[in-house]
């Protein structure tokens, strides 16, 4: 059974950090990249992030590039996302997926296709 279950969300005041965990079980994460998406109530899901050790390549939106970075540890089978200088418009339930993500150009925007999914994991950055 392939499962996916994010953790580390929270409160955090404006300006502060968290670290989310993604820990996976019932496959490998060296086999996929694993992606940072968040959706907020009423809004489209956002892609943040996409790590893909196959490729040693790491993806960002531009609404977190420069204050995080995801990481792996394959010998845990868990993806992380640090998040820095967090703001109250980072108010929303992250998740993260498995699949793969790429980018045609350097700069451009990158794709991705996601075949499993976490439940998420709540963050509240209050105003």
């Amino acid at each position: 059974e392939v499962q996916l279950v994010e953790s580390g969300g929270g409160l955090v005041q404006a300006g502060g950090s968290l670290r989310l965990s993604c820990a996976a079980t019932g496959f490998t994460f060296g086999a996929y990249a694993i992606g940072w998406f968040r959706q907020a109530p009423g809004k489209e899901r956002e892609a943040l992030s996409c790590i893909s050790d196959k490729d040693d390549r790491t993806y960002y939106a531009d609404s977190v590039k420069g204050r995080s970075t995801i990481s792996s540890d394959n010998g845990k089978n868990t993806v992380y996302l640090q998040m820095t200088r967090l703001k109250p418009e980072d108010t929303a339930v992250y998740y993260c997926a498995a699949g793969f993500c790429a980018q045609e150009s350097a700069l451009g925007p990158w794709y991705y296709g996601m075949d499993y999914w976490g439940q998420g994991t709540l963050v509240t950055v209050p105003p």
